[in-house]
Parts: structure tokens; sequence; C-alpha cells
């Protein structure tokens, strides 16, 4: 009798021993991670192909962590992708992530938050029409090629410029002309001219394939009406963040080493791109695109508070942060953000 209460209470001890020793909580050990396809994305196809995030989270202690890597293009995408839980982490546009974090707020399914900034480049209208100079020279058969239509970063951008030009009321005075169309295929339908796309709002490397034909011009710069504004951002759900803390801490880790690696090795970095990206470019006229001023690339954001102004005045969303720190993570609050 003795030695069976003996046996019972050495096995309660060694399963109280084993859970003490037992992780709390136990992280993903697969990671999916979305990515467009120009140079915006340039932290991800480096964190991709130097595997900067596999060595961090080895790092953390979170052992050999599978990182699975989708291309989507579009915020409606990458949004409807997320929130089918086909996505972990995604990199994206401002304003397609700040509308899904006003229609998300408060739901435990659906809430996103930003895990960082990532970059900003230029980004131009370019036209074929040679009777096309502004804006305000657009016809109803004209139509402007962007990636989704209204939250997308194009559209959003596109507004806020319509918006500075024929007022605040007017922002969505172009937006019927608009037709969503991935980059790849916007450029093929600015270059033939054979279609009603008669402008493309474009990223590099697509802007500068575009004007390296003549009879493709640059009407607008976002550079010089907005400053650098970050331009994409990452984001996650919330929950997968604050069930996943050491994972997204591994992430922001490896988004960092990414960008000082992009600082520091540009000629590699060029070479990367290059080689990963579907787009057909030489590396020295990637070189080139790195060495555009307008070219930034920092986990920290900049200038997020403009795109959720302008988006909260036109109703596209119905709350507006507080501050730019509400939308990220706690790892990124004591950044010189915006």
């Amino acid at each position: 009798m003795i030695g069976r209460r003996l046996v019972r209470l050495a096995a309660g001890a060694a399963l109280a021993l084993g859970l003490a020793a037992s992780p709390l909580r136990a992280e993903v050990s697969e990671v999916r991670i979305s990515k467009g396809y120009g140079v915006l994305y340039l932290p991800l196809f480096v964190m991709q192909e130097k595997k900067f995030l596999e060595a961090q989270a080895a790092r953390a202690g979170l052992g050999d962590v599978k990182v699975t890597w989708l291309t989507l293009d579009g915020g409606n995408v990458i949004n409807d992708a997320m929130i089918a839980g086909s996505l972990d982490i995604a990199g994206t546009g401002a304003p397609g992530f700040l509308a899904l974090w006003s229609k998300g707020r408060g739901s435990p399914k659906t809430e996103v938050i930003g895990v960082s900034g990532m970059s900003t480049t230029a980004l131009d209208l370019n036209v074929n029409k040679p009777e096309i100079k502004s804006l305000a020279d657009f016809t109803p058969k004209d139509k402007i090629a962007i990636p989704g239509i209204k939250t997308s970063l194009a559209a959003v951008v596109l507004q806020m410029a319509v918006a500075k030009q024929f007022g605040p009321e007017n922002y969505g005075k172009l937006d019927s002309s608009t037709v969503g169309l991935p980059h790849p295929e916007a450029v093929a339908a600015l270059l033939s001219g054979r279609t009603e796309i008669v402008a493309h709002f474009a990223s590099p490397p697509f802007t500068q394939v575009e004007r390296a034909d003549p009879k493709v011009r640059t009407i607008l710069k976002a550079s010089e009406l907005f400053g650098p504004i970050t331009l994409d951002v990452v984001f996650a759900l919330r929950r997968f963040t604050e069930q996943n803390p050491k994972m997204t801490q591994a992430f922001l880790d490896a988004l960092d080493q990414s960008c000082a690696f992009i600082k520091d090795n540009k000629a590699e970095t060029a070479e990367i791109f290059a080689r990963a990206s579907k787009v057909k470019v030489t590396p020295e006229e990637v070189a080139q695109m790195l060495e555009d001023p307008d070219s930034r690339f920092s986990a920290t954001p900049n200038g997020i508070m403009e795109f959720a102004t302008f988006m909260h005045r036109a109703g596209i969303i119905k709350t507006k942060p507080a501050t730019w720190s509400d939308l990220f993570i706690p790892a990124l609050r004591e950044r010189a953000g915006s």
C-alpha cells in the first residue's frame, strides 16, 4: 500500500517537473511571409536570400524554423489572404495596412498590427499619351493602372495627389479611371499602347522599365508632393504577434539586419534583386535605383500619420490612430518614428 502511494507521489512529482521544464507557450515552427514584385520589398528579398530570419529565430532559441515565401501584389489580395489565415506576416502598402487595421480593431480574429516599417522609393505616374501633361488632362476614357482599387498604395497616393490639385473634397475624382492590375501586367499594357491603359502609377524597377521607352513620360512624382514617407510596411494579425513574441522580435531583428545589409552592400543587394525578381533588370540597373535619394529602407516608420490623417478625413478608415506608435508592436515604440 505504502509502495503504491510512493509510486503515485513520484509520478506526480515527475509530471510537475516536466511541466515546469516545458515552454509555457509554444511558438510556430513555420512562418509564411508574402512580398511583392518591386524594389519596395527589397528588405524581404534580402531576408529570404540571406536567410536572416532563420538565423535570428535560431538565436532566439526557436530552433530550425521553416520560412515559406509567397509573392502577392495588391493590398486587397494581401488583406484577404491574411484574414483567410494563409499568411502570418506580410509586406504591403501603408494604406492597405491602415485600412485593415481600422476595419479589424477589437476583433480577436481580424485585428492586425504593424510589425515594422520597411521602405520608400520613387512612386511615379507614367503616361504614354502625349496629350496628358497633368492630372487635369485625363478624360473618362483614359485608364490608370494600379495594383488594387481604392486602398492600395498607388490608389491612395493618387487620391492624395488629386486632393492637393483639386481640393480635399474631390479626392476621388479619378477613382473611376483606375484599373486594378499587377505591376508586370500594367507595364506590358502601358508599353504596348494598344489598350485603354494610358497611365501606370509605378515604383522601381517598373518605372525605370517604362521610362526607357521614349513614348513614356513621368507627369507626377509622389516624393515631390509628400517627401520621404514610408510607403510599404510589414504587418501581422495581432494575435500572431502576441502568441509568438519571440518570432515577432526575430522578424524585426532580421528586417533591421536586412536594411543594414542593403546600406552596406549595395552591389550584392543589386545582384540579389536582379536574380530573384521576376522583372528583367540587370544588377547595374538595380544599383542605379539604390543610388536614387528616394530609395530608403528602414524598419522605423516615417510619415505614416500623413496617410492616416488623409484616409480618416476621406472616410476610408473609421478610426484614426492617436499616434503612429498605436499602429505598431511595442518593440518599435521607442524609435523616432512618425
